[in-house]
């Protein structure tokens, strides 16, 4: 055997499906892997060989959520090459975007317009929006990157590429539409349908739109995949509209960051994770995704009701500046509106801190009851002013969760990991984004035993891969692509804080997307073999 381009000799090698590591070698040759029995590699001969010993070779890890959409589209003027490398330096060699009903595309002609002004504001820059999924794979194929992407349709963006950001039920013929759009898009390889029930204009859905939209993804045998309509009080409401949507449309559930957040629903994890083991042992297909933070980030838009949004960014900031409106505002946070999430009413502006305002640096960091205290001013003033200023443009950081839930969610056994990173240029994005999959290795196999490592890798890579599709990724086998980790289990951690969000893990020595080294000594190597998947 011979002619490997790269071989990776002496690690333990832990392989993405659970299995008990054991000692191995790995070779890759035209990008596709090969394993071999230990005493074998050297009578091989490779273009390049990586010393692993004391280290384990895993998998490349899929990050199954991400608001990565169109980070690379930004370019390094826009603030792109930054943010990109962060993922790609704590192993990440598989981003899915398109989540919480959010993506790039699909829209009608008439509406990509409007679409790309919004587009500007909620992913940082103007990365364009498209008519279908093979217009978003087109313009990504343009821009070179380092490991892959895959995109979920976003309901809300389908929605709103059809309708308009409008809150009103979808007539019949607009639904037709969308759900045309939707068959087209995974039919060109988009990976499911996602929903974001909590966000504008998604929230204006009923159940039975959703039904008929997941419908389409059952057929093409791809995952409904929901950021549920409540995460906090009405969390177990919310899991069960879910499981309905599911069991009409023959489609599998993938929940969405699974938590219980806000004061009023801390604990509660008791009761959503043995009721999801419930419907698995029926046979029903539903898993989740987790992150393992208890601070969330989001719009600060997002805080208000939904019928603030109604219309778009531009009616917004036009109601945000009339001060009835903001007083009905103020009531609906303090009282609570039917169907509404309500953030701050179930924890409290004390819990919500500016991330990213590109015209006010001074206020990222601080809470904006905090921002409110210093000007002798409401919160809600403070926080309706900041929209103003800023057009909308305004990421937050919610500490909402509490340790002993997400302990619980990453340790259930149909539980995959996903960073739910916001990669938005300037500010104090959150550090789930750079640090994520470091941190579970680290702090929760490591050091707390949460997890065993074999179990944890598996949560990152082969469990990712089955649930999204991904043929031939997620596992080291003969054959499969050439997407591989080499870490160092002893020392791996991440070191992305809320102050320095940025900072790349420790313990990361290598890493491997499309057969190339694309990190090696824990540094970018510039190798850009990265494609967007088509599933």
């Amino acid at each position: 055997m011979s002619g490997f381009e790269l071989l990776i000799r002496g690690g333990l090698l832990v392989d993405g499906t659970g299995r008990p590591g054991r000692p191995a070698d790995v070779g890759i040759a035209a990008g596709r892997l090969t394993v071999l029995a230990p005493g074998e590699a050297p009578r091989t001969s490779a273009a390049e060989v990586i010393d692993a010993r004391g280290r384990v070779v895993s998998p490349g890890f899929i990050d199954v959520h991400t608001h990565s959409d169109g980070v690379t589209l930004l370019g390094p003027s826009g603030g792109g090459s930054t943010l990109v490398r962060a993922s790609v330096l704590q192993g990440v060699t598989t981003e899915i975007c398109g989540n919480c009903g959010s993506s790039l595309f699909p829209a009608l002609p008439e509406r990509l317009s409007a679409m790309r002004a919004e587009t500007r504001i909620t992913f940082g820059g103007d990365v364009g929006a498209y008519a279908d999924f093979a217009g978003f794979a087109a313009a990504h194929a343009r821009v070179p990157r380092a490991n892959h992407l895959a995109s979920l349709v976003g309901h809300g963006t389908l929605r709103a590429g059809v309708l308009g950001p409008v809150d009103r039920p979808a007539r019949p013929g607009e639904l037709r539409t969308m759900c045309a759009l939707l068959d087209a898009s995974l039919a060109q390889g988009a990976a499911g349908l996602s929903t974001g029930l909590i966000y504008t204009p998604g929230s204006y859905a009923g159940t039975d739109e959703v039904v008929a939209l997941a419908a389409v993804a059952a057929r093409h045998g791809k995952p409904y995949v929901t950021h549920l309509r409540d995460e906090m009080s009405r969390v177990e409401e919310a899991l069960e509209e879910a499981v309905e949507i599911s069991r009409r449309s023959g489609a599998a559930l993938h929940v969405s960051h699974h938590k219980t957040a806000g004061r009023y629903a801390w604990g509660r994890t008791e009761r959503t994770l043995p009721r999801i083991a419930a419907l698995r042992a029926e046979g029903m297909d539903v898993t989740c995704d987790v992150y393992p933070y208890t601070a969330g980030s989001t719009a600060l838009a997002a805080m208000l009701p939904p019928w603030a949004n109604d219309g778009g960014l531009g009616a917004l900031t036009a109601r945000l500046g009339d001060p009835a409106q903001r007083d009905r505002m103020r009531r609906a946070i303090a009282e609570g509106v039917p169907g509404w999430e309500n953030t701050v009413g179930n924890g409290g502006w004390d819990r919500i801190s500016v991330a990213c305002a590109p015209r006010h640096p001074q206020a990222e960091g601080w809470t904006i009851a905090d921002l409110a205290a210093s000007a002798d001013a409401d919160p809600l003033d403070v926080a309706a002013d900041l929209l103003v200023a800023e057009a909308g443009e305004v990421t937050i950081i919610s500490h909402s969760m509490v340790e002993e839930d997400v302990r619980r969610v990453l340790a259930a056994p149909y539980a995959m990991i996903g960073s739910d990173g916001v990669p938005k240029p300037g500010g104090r994005p959150h550090p789930r984004w750079a640090g994520t999959f470091p941190r579970v290795l680290g702090r929760y196999v490591r050091e707390l035993g949460l997890l065993r490592l074999e179990e944890a890798v598996h949560k990152m890579t082969g469990m990712a891969a089955a649930r999204f599709g991904l043929t031939g990724r997620g596992v080291i086998r003969d054959g499969a692509h050439a997407d591989l980790v080499v870490f160092d289990p002893a020392t791996v951690a991440d070191r992305a804080t809320f102050t320095e969000p940025l900072l790349p893990p420790a313990g990361i020595d290598a890493v491997v997307a499309a057969g190339r080294v694309v990190v090696r000594d824990g540094e970018e190597t510039g190798a850009r073999p990265g494609t967007v998947l088509a599933l």
